[in-house]
């Protein structure tokens, strides 16, 4: 019998720029200042680099708007790629999600979370004496097993708090966003007005001009920049539950990613005030240290060290518990068109969608036992970007398409913006299979694992059309 509930809009534009702004600021922000300082040798090259991956990341944000105020739903880009290139592609970009990268981006998310809760606290290991068990040699899922099982009992209890409805969800993820927020104001402060001694070279506009950053170098370092700003498209998963979606939603993922290119200018400013540029690439030689913390701990010593191990823990909490709140909605609208499993499609007692976000959970929670995290990550981008570059020539293909269709908003800057990230997108395809062969293969072949899914349901319900 269908579910014949429907999800309940609550949420206003308020709910959707906090949305956006908490799945973008994650570890990345606190991270991945080390390797573009390796990469680049440079604060003001740094800094040009958000900036640039910023710009990049709003041109998609905005393409991707305009398709939101056109086909706001719940599912998001699932629905919005239905709409443009009919449902195999779609059915594709959906499977992608579950397969690696929404899962693989919830199972990185908690095990950083637990790490750094086990620089505070540390957690025992457990079942050491199978720590050499593997599976073909490349998965050993009992290795550091005290972190990883901490890491799943965070995601499932996440779901848990999710599955038990909507509005304790958005709540949790609203005292999170204003935690994370105070945090990071502190570290601007504190960066910005010590006394410390400045770093020499910090902001020396002359660096420009002396030919040490190559194209390649900055492309590689603008790469650090987008895992950090991944998770901007994730509102659109909510659609169903927004308040006038159409408008809401594209002011507000506007609206987030500016705010977040802004915070993202002024953290890494604070952090360059307080360590020198060798000092930045020795935390990224060391390999098992984080620029914040380091930078916070000459500042402040070990307290320091205790409030930003607290402050990235809360953080990724706060990304953790959005990307699972976000993530179950595509598959909850592919199984209500008989294209994912049937018990997926159904609403709980909350009027959520209780089943989906438990086997999210479940394989998200698979994830973190393969211990794969760096190249799940590397894949995780590889792949989203394959989708959100289709969805930018979108823009393009709706606008020739469904000319009269009313618009709320319009993609600024068109035909230039969509045209830019488009072009963006095919130069990282094609540079990471030049560059990186074996992330793109396997990328590529959980993306493919997913045809002869798509046409077992296609089987099972044969009057499903290809529409």
């Amino acid at each position: 019998m269908t579910d014949q509930r429907s999800l309940s809009r609550t949420l206003g534009l308020g709910y959707v720029v906090i949305f956006v702004i908490a799945n973008i600021i994650g570890s990345g922000v606190y991270k991945k200042i080390a390797p573009m300082a390796n990469e680049l040798h440079s604060s003001v090259w740094i800094l040009l680099v958000w900036i640039a991956g910023g710009v990049i990341t709003l041109f998609g944000a905005l393409s991707n708007a305009e398709l939101a105020g056109m086909l706001a739903d719940t599912g998001g880009d699932y629905v919005y790629l239905k709409k443009i290139y009919k449902r195999f592609f779609s059915f594709l970009y959906g499977w992608s999600l579950f397969a690696v990268i929404q899962t693989a981006t919830i199972s990185s998310l908690a095990y950083v979370m637990v790490q750094s809760l086990n620089s505070i606290f540390p957690i025992p290991d457990l079942l050491p004496a199978l720590h050499d068990f593997s599976i073909g040699g490349i998965f050993f899922p009992f290795r550091d097993f005290g972190i990883k099982l901490a890491a799943i009992t965070v995601i499932m209890l996440l779901t848990w708090l999710n599955m038990s409805g909507l509005r304790s969800g958005a709540w949790t993820g609203k005292a999170i966003f204003y935690f994370v927020c105070a945090g990071l104001l502190i570290i601007i402060i504190a960066g910005l007005t010590t006394s410390h001694p400045r770093p020499e070279n910090f902001m020396n506009f002359r660096e420009l001009g002396n030919g040490t950053v190559t194209l390649s170098s900055f492309y590689t370092a603008m790469l650090a920049a987008f895992w950090a700003y991944q998770g901007w498209v994730s509102v659109g998963f909510i659609g169903g539950e927004i308040t006038n979606a159409r408008r809401n939603i594209p002011k507000g993922i506007a609206i987030g990613v500016v705010v977040v290119i802004a915070v993202y200018m002024l953290v890494n400013l604070a952090y360059m005030r307080i360590m020198s540029i060798p000092d930045l690439v020795g935390v990224h030689e060391a390999g098992n240290q984080i620029a914040a913390v380091e930078a916070i701990r000459s500042l402040w010593g070990p307290g320091g060290v205790l409030f930003i191990s607290v402050l990235i823990l809360i953080t990724t909490l706060g990304c953790l518990n959005a990307s699972i709140l976000t993530g179950s909605r595509p598959y909850y609208a592919m199984s209500q068109e008989k294209l994912f499993f049937s018990g997926i499609g159904k609403l709980n007692r909350h009027s959520v969608p209780g089943n989906s976000l438990l086997w999210q959970g479940i394989w998200a929670s698979v994830l973190v036992l393969s211990g794969t995290f760096d190249q799940l990550t590397d894949m995780l981008i590889f792949a989203v970007y394959i989708f959100y570059g289709a969805m930018a020539t979108g823009v393009f293909i709706l606008r020739r398409r469904m000319p009269d269709v009313h618009r709320p908003y319009k993609v600024w800057g068109y035909p230039v913006v969509p045209a830019v990230f488009v072009l963006f997108c095919i130069g990282l395809f094609i540079n990471t299979i030049i560059t990186q062969p074996r992330e793109a293969f396997i990328g590529l072949a959980l993306i493919l694992t997913g045809i002869p899914v798509y046409f077992i349901f296609r089987r099972k319900y044969p009057h499903i059309n290809g529409d």
